[in-house]
């Protein structure tokens, strides 16, 4: 038996490198790349918020309900109210639409009437036309208007 011992070597051995094992190694690096890339792609699409206008608000009411979106249209003259909360007016679409919003918040120094806003919030109801916004944003540029010339026109159809 000690002869058998002796001859047997126990030192320890790097397994060999091939190249399926590489293969493998890429093939998992690659995956948690494209996994990574595709959760943080889905975070950001989930928070991209866009806006409907108000005639497109009023054609899917039922659809929108309560849940929060932002409203774009134009702020009828005349119409603001200042409360001591925020602020009530009239947001005009193009379709003879419109839509009565309670604000509560500050509204913007820019704020007047007759300019394109964007409100955020809900309707109160899924029939209701009175719309209950947290804020108000104003667009104070005229660039907007001269890049979409049909998007958002005045009542009187003035673009502002």
């Amino acid at each position: 038996m000690a002869s058998t011992e002796a001859t047997l070597d126990v030192t320890p051995v790097e397994p060999p490198s091939t190249p399926r094992r590489r293969l493998r190694s890429w093939m998992v690096i690659v995956v948690l790349v494209l996994a990574v890339g595709a959760l943080l792609s889905q975070g950001l699409l989930q928070n991209l918020n866009y806006f409907e206008t108000v005639d497109e608000a009023f054609s899917q009411r039922a659809q929108l309900g309560t849940k929060d979106f932002r409203l774009e249209g134009v702020v009828r003259t005349g119409s603001i109210e200042r409360t001591s909360v925020g602020a009530n007016f009239y947001l005009d679409g193009s379709k003879k639409n419109s839509v009565y919003v309670r604000e509560s918040g500050s509204p913007p120094q820019l704020f007047q009437g007759n300019i394109p806003v964007v409100v955020d919030g809900h309707f109160t109801s899924a029939t209701s036309r009175v719309f209950v916004a947290n804020q108000i944003i104003v667009k104070h540029s005229s660039s907007y208007v001269a890049q979409h010339p049909n998007r958002v026109k005045a009542p009187n159809g003035s673009v502002r």
